[in-house]
């Protein structure tokens, strides 16, 4: 790319480039300001019109691009990876989203603040480039340029000096140009946000940790439904067949089977919901599990937010929720903070007009599945959706449902492609809603009170930790100072929690940690009390 394809840029004098940078941990910072370097001068761009160097919120601390930012003379400017996330970009990577939160940290740091991309993604070639020592591809670089206000100016750090909104079509890569959106949200919403794409198992990874991040019941699944699933592999030449299994889910919850739909796991209800149910003002309660608003941006909409408030122990208003909304998404119980909603309080959120949407994927857990909706045939707009990968530990497998009305029913699976569930994951689904799985599943969530009681028990000797009350779910959420150093240290002392401030609502001081067996969690409660002793005082006290 040469200087004269870039078109005109502003006036001689006025920074106006934003460097997005994206870097592996440890690479130094003459490999990250040699990219940086080559990028410019290939592009035919002055180093001098750069304003900052602009990164995920994760990378803001990395040494090479730090000192890159230094040599460069300019700030580092970071972003939450969930707002990266909602940046249109042309040259997305699946294994930079699974890694980061967001699927290229590069450009989508460059453009978040800036109008235009001149120089897409580059990745640090061999070499110079990369730096002595370093491998392919530790860094990537992006260019950005903002545009001038309305009167022409921008302000001394090359920020925008007018305070006009930002008019249509004026950032080209971004969600909203990408689709049209809904009616925005009423102002009394909450709608910007953290990193809506983290999950769980991210904390894991790779690392040989005991897993207090994700909420899959251990020792799952059982033999006897890894047999089931192994013997549906000899009829994997045919094309799968539902019926069998949407009938024995219908029976299950005693309900007509075209009241049932079955989907890869919620996730891809998440998504079916979003594209094919027709929504101009959808609100999701928060904290919740995120996958919902993510599938309803990524469909377009713009999504408005009920938080609810730690002060309230995250128990639900049901007034809270604009009268407007016309589809509404809750958990209950719900994850992360485990709260159970009354049926009754629930029932409140319904009215003609609008689709109640209530996640039941930990329902089942609940002793007894009390506030359940799932059989409930008589409120308007209701959808439930349940999940079999919890408690059977079928998180790869992909197998889970939908309970509705018949007509959203169709809607729904109008949208799915041909044969959306596998053979396999059809038969894990007919086997757990057979008396026996019914049983041990009850079984589990007895043991589950009893496992979360002790681990409650135990959390209450700390005086540096506050729980979220009423804990129903198979996880319960905490909240201490200087969490992330927390986290940090039970990940050395072989830990993993999952961090809390990727969920709307809450913020750095909150961990979730999923209930596991008494051995289990005796020996976490004493990393636990390890991780809170090792921490250095804070200055100034």
């Amino acid at each position: 790319m040469t200087g004269a394809s870039l078109g005109p840029g502003p006036e001689s004098g006025a920074r106006s480039l934003v460097v997005g940078v994206g870097a592996r941990r440890g690479v130094s910072g003459d490999a990250v300001f040699a990219l940086i370097e080559a990028v410019l001068s290939g592009a035919g761009l002055d180093p001098a019109d750069v304003v900052e160097v602009a990164t995920v919120d994760a990378k803001g601390d990395e040494p090479g691009i730090v000192g890159a930012a230094a040599r460069l003379g300019v700030p580092v400017r970071t972003h939450p990876a969930g707002a990266l996330a909602a940046v249109r970009v042309p040259n997305p990577s699946a294994g930079v989203g699974a890694a980061v939160g967001t699927v290229s940290v590069a450009e989508a740091a460059a453009l978040i603040e800036a109008d235009e991309l001149v120089v897409p993604k580059t990745r640090a070639p061999g070499g110079k480039a990369a730096g002595k020592g370093t491998a392919k591809g530790v860094a990537t670089c992006a260019v950005a340029r903002r545009l001038p206000a309305a009167d022409g100016t921008f302000d001394v750090s090359g920020r925008k000096t007018s305070t006009s909104p930002v008019t249509a079509g004026s950032r080209p890569f971004t969600m909203a140009a990408m689709n049209p959106p809904t009616h925005p949200p009423t102002r009394d919403i909450e709608s910007a946000g953290p990193d809506l794409w983290h999950h769980g198992d991210a904390e894991v990874r790779g690392e040989n940790l005991t897993d207090l991040a994700v909420n899959v019941r251990t020792h799952t699944p059982p033999p006897w439904l890894r047999e089931r699933i192994a013997a549906s592999l000899t009829s994997l030449a045919a094309y799968p067949d539902g019926s069998s299994a949407r009938a024995a889910v219908a029976g299950r919850h005693g309900l007509p089977v075209e009241r049932v739909l079955l989907t890869a796991g919620a996730a891809e209800a998440f998504v079916l919901i979003a594209r094919a149910l027709p929504a101009c003002r959808p609100v999701v309660v928060h904290p919740q599990f995120t996958e919902p608003e993510a599938a309803l941006r990524a469909a377009g909409h713009e999504v408005g937010r009920v938080l609810l408030r730690a002060e309230d122990g995250f128990r639900l208003d049901p007034a809270a929720v604009p009268e407007e909304a016309d589809l509404v998404m809750v958990g209950n119980p719900t994850n992360p903070t485990s709260v159970l909603h009354p049926a009754a309080l629930l029932e409140k959120l319904a009215r003609p007009g609008r689709t109640l949407v209530v996640d039941e994927a930990f329902m089942d857990v609940v002793p007894g599945e009390l506030e359940a909706l799932c059989d409930r045939t008589d409120i308007p707009g209701l959808v439930v959706l349940r999940s079999l990968t919890k408690t059977w530990g079928l998180a790869g497998l992909r197998i889970g449902y939908v309970l509705a009305e018949p007509e959203t029913v169709a809607r729904l699976a109008d949208a799915q492609p041909l044969w959306p569930v596998s053979t396999p994951a059809l038969a894990a689904a007919e086997a757990c809603m057979e008396p026996r799985a019914l049983v041990e599943a009850a079984q589990a969530a007895d043991r589950i009170t009893v496992d979360r009681a002790h681990l409650l028990a135990g959390l209450a000797e700390f005086s540096e930790v506050e729980v979220v009350e009423a804990a129903r779910g198979p996880f319960v959420l905490v909240r201490l100072e200087r969490a992330a150093d927390v986290r940090e240290r039970l990940r050395l002392l072989g830990f993993a929690a999952r961090r809390g401030d990727t969920f709307p609502g809450l913020g750095p001081q909150w961990l979730r940690l999923a209930v596991r067996d008494r051995a289990t969690t005796n020996r976490f409660l004493q990393a636990l009390d390890q991780a809170v002793q090792a921490l250095p005082a804070r200055s100034g006290r």
